[in-house]
Parts: structure tokens; sequence; C-alpha cells
């Protein structure tokens, strides 16, 4: 079972991945999990959507670039980001961050991704 389910919802359909939490992050991770489970309204940048997480962080191992699956919070912000391709930022077909994030899960399929258009409802819970 993974440690996390992930839902979004774009209005016409939901989409639920299983992720698994990484150690790139963890004091950043440890305030995610004590979070959940969070949801909201979630903006999309390229291949990146983002919501807003009621948790406070610093950078933790933070960087720019990306894996595809990777689910990060942005300290810059306060968001929790999952990255299935490259956003504005890219240099290529890279993911790529506006600023530094800390990778704190991975989404092993992001495949259905493809497919939302515009924002979407997104819920990230306990798996």
């Amino acid at each position: 079972m993974a440690d996390l389910r992930i839902t979004v919802g774009d209005g016409t359909r939901e989409i639920c991945l299983a992720a698994d939490w990484t150690d790139d992050a963890p004091r950043t991770r440890e305030k995610i999990a004590d979070a959940l489970p969070v949801a909201g309204e979630a903006a999309r940048w390229g291949d990146e959507l983002y919501v807003s997480v009621p948790i406070d962080a610093g950078p933790e191992n933070a960087r720019s670039v990306v894996d595809v699956g990777s689910l990060a919070y942005w300290p810059a912000g306060a968001k929790l980001c999952l990255f299935w391709g490259p956003t504005p930022a890219s240099e290529g077909g890279e993911p790529r961050a506006a600023s530094p994030v800390n990778v704190v899960a991975r989404v092993a399929d992001v495949s259905a991704l493809s497919d939302v258009e515009g924002a979407a409802h997104v819920r990230v819970e306990r798996g």
C-alpha cells in the first residue's frame, strides 16, 4: 500500500494517484504528514499543479529541477506541488520549479495527468 493517495479532479473526472514518501526532506515531510489531509483548488503552471498547505517550512535539500512524479513543498509560497512534465521555467523536458522546492514524495505513474486541462481540485491524504 502506498504512503499517500492523491486525488486530482478536473471537473470531468477524478484521477487517483499513489505516492510514497522520500527521504529528501524529512523535516518538511513530517510537517506535511501532520497536516494531512490537505485539499484545495490547485493552480496549474505548465505540467505542474500547486495547492496551498497549512505549514511553514524553510528550504531543506531544496532544488529547482525535480524528477517527473515529484511531490514537493515550495517554501517561497507555502504550496504543495505535483510535477509531471515541463513548466514555463524548464530548459528542455525536465520539470523545473519557479524556485527551489523540497521533494517529499514521488508518484510512480503520472501518465493520467497528461489529460488534465486547466486548474483542478487536489486532495492529498494518507494511503
